[in-house]
């Protein structure tokens, strides 16, 4: 079996207007991208048509943050699907705990967003993870198999190998997250790739990303990428200087 693809991704969250998006993105276009690494960004919507341009010929892929599941109608403030294509993108990132938190997301709604991307040839990057609650209860691999099971719920057997997941416990992302142990997170990934084994069979499974993000910067990310069932990072505020982005790719690469 060759070397596996190490994924490395950034979502440059409510941050970079068009302009800094634009200068990022120039900046990421001159990075030498090492072999058996793909790199991705998902900036914001007012940036995306841009930075897709920008990236197209480059081993960089380019991601939007959210998508409704309808391809159009009256849903004031939302993106469908052929518009988030219509940019370019090649993924769209879905149900981000802050989107679960402060907007409403649910498992269903991921489910029906999951299925719409499929639809359009968008990968979808579903975000998973437990609260410190849940944490705390001890039910974190409950959690994270329910968030998949219904996420990948009516996906068909060919559409699987499309699939990104991430796995960001709450309590480990943003400001005051706390960076999880490699054991734990070691742990919960096998227990989700057991999960897209039930679902998917062992094969197809195994090639299914499954990134962990959660508190990773330039010095935790290499340990987490050499986990056995991790297969990259998804990186915050660590990764939104191109530097720091550039550097974590590095660190990953050797």
């Amino acid at each position: 079996m060759g070397r596996r693809t190490a994924w490395v991704g950034t979502s440059w969250k409510m941050n970079k207007g068009p302009a800094e998006a634009v200068a990022a993105a120039r900046a990421l276009a001159e990075l030498s991208i090492p072999p058996h690494v793909q790199p991705f960004v998902v900036p914001p919507f007012t940036s995306l048509k841009d930075v897709c341009s920008i990236l197209r010929d480059k081993n960089i892929l380019v991601g939007a943050q959210n998508m409704h599941w309808e391809n159009a109608g009256a849903w004031t403030g939302e993106v469908s699907p052929p518009m988030v294509k219509e940019c370019g993108a090649a993924l769209v990132e879905l149900g981000h705990s802050e989107r679960r938190t402060y907007f409403g997301e649910t498992d269903q709604t991921v489910n029906l967003k999951v299925l719409a991307a499929l639809k359009y040839g968008l990968k979808p990057l579903i975000c998973i993870g437990d609260t410190q609650e849940e944490y705390a209860f001890n039910v974190t691999n409950e959690v994270l198999a329910r968030q998949v099971k219904i996420a990948l719920h009516g996906v068909k057997a060919h559409e699987f190998e499309n699939i990104l997941l991430a796995y960001e416990p709450v309590w480990a992302i943003g400001e005051k997250g706390r960076p999880a142990e490699a054991d734990f997170v070691q742990n919960c990934h096998e227990q989700v790739r057991q999960t897209l084994i039930e679902l998917a069979g062992e094969e197809t499974a195994e090639r299914i990303p499954v990134l962990y993000g959660g508190s990773v910067n330039l010095e935790n990310a290499p340990h987490y990428a050499a986990l056995p069932d991790v297969d990259g990072v998804f990186v915050g505020r660590a990764a939104w200087p191109v530097a720091g982005f550039k550097a974590i790719i590095e660190s990953i690469a050797t």
